[in-house]
């Protein structure tokens, strides 16, 4: 199957070949999928496409006419995809549902751990050689009530990790996992509720109508001053404006962040040497008690192999006509 692939960056090729090992015929396109690329994918059977890339109806619908048939995406996120559009113009669609849990679940404890503790404060004094002790003052992670909104592959993770620290863990989530509570002592709480005990909040949704700015002024309201926030999940998750107004009032101590709801153009780009006008951004950038990583939660080792290992077989059920348990289209 001859597939372009968009957003292709060079730690991830070589897992990509490996995985495919010539059984398909893979050209690497560094630009992005959008407007001004999708003229590109003329004469492919398929294309993968990322997170960043844009697959709303109208590119859609020119990758029809330009006889795409299939696209893989190398995420388990798909919030960028028309997926109703794709299945009216038989457009197959598949992700990579589990690439890795444990990479996700782990940025986020990595996330908290170096917002709590100052470590990045701390590493900028010991680079000049100052190695006072003030103002890097954290707290204990035991015996803390952390709550974990979204208890799937990542968030059951988050459960096993943070119990282990020894916090008291409070869910959220419209399935609730039995098993967790059980061998965790998870207990499932509303959202309301969940927000008002936690002393450190981690998300791990996906981005649905339901979840778009799930985290906004009301619920920052009723949560304990101070609260701690870790997005891995998706950035508009977040209601950003709400976010930096939280964190400027000192309502919310602290905000570690791999994702961000614009970062669409932003990320994955080295902006070094015009840096974009971005004023939500510049503030989260500025204050000194938030950490943003830029979309690498996912970046392991394991993970970029089963993101290969997954994106080649779909391609390759697709190629011989068979369909994959990955597909999207097919719930529509």
């Amino acid at each position: 199957m001859k597939t372009l692939i968009y957003s292709a960056r060079a730690f991830e090729i070589p897992y990509l070949k490996n995985a495919n090992n010539n059984k398909h015929k893979l050209i690497f396109h560094k630009k992005s999928l959008s407007e001004d690329t999708v003229q590109d994918a003329k004469d492919f059977d398929a294309i993968s496409i990322y997170s960043a890339d844009k697959a709303d109806f109208s590119i859609l619908k020119q990758l029809q006419q330009f006889g795409v048939g299939h696209i893989a995406l190398r995420s388990a996120g798909y919030d960028n995809v028309a997926l109703s559009s794709a299945k009216k113009l038989a457009i197959k669609v598949a992700n990579v549902p589990a690439y890795s849990p444990f990479a996700v679940a782990e940025h986020s404890v990595c996330l908290l751990l170096a917002l709590n503790r100052k470590l990045l404060k701390a590493q900028a004094r010991i680079k000049r050689y100052n190695f006072k002790l003030d103002s890097l003052t954290g707290f204990d992670l035991n015996k803390k009530t952390v709550g974990i909104i979204g208890t799937g592959a990542i968030g059951s993770v988050m459960v096993k990790i943070m119990h282990g620290f020894g916090c008291n863990l409070l869910g959220y989530d419209i399935v609730e996992d039995q098993t967790l509570c059980d061998t965790y002592n998870l207990k499932y709480l509303s959202l309301s509720e969940l927000c008002e005990q936690s002393d450190i909040i981690t998300l791990h949704v996906p981005l649905t109508a339901e979840t778009h700015h799930l985290i906004d002024s009301n619920l920052i309201k009723q949560m304990k001053p101070g609260v701690f926030i870790i997005n891995t999940a998706r950035g508009a998750v977040l209601n950003t404006e709400a976010i930096i107004k939280g964190l400027e009032e000192n309502s919310i101590g602290g905000l570690g962040m791999d994702v961000y709801e614009h970062e669409r153009g932003l990320f994955f780009k080295d902006h070094s040497q015009n840096i974009p006008e971005d004023m939500l951004f510049k503030k989260l950038n500025e204050l000194p008690n938030v950490i943003i990583t830029g979309h690498q939660a996912f970046l392991t080792k394991e993970a970029l192999m089963n993101i290969a290992d997954t994106t080649i077989y779909n391609l390759t059920c697709w190629s011989k006509g068979q369909s994959t348990e990955n597909e999207l289209t097919t719930e529509i």
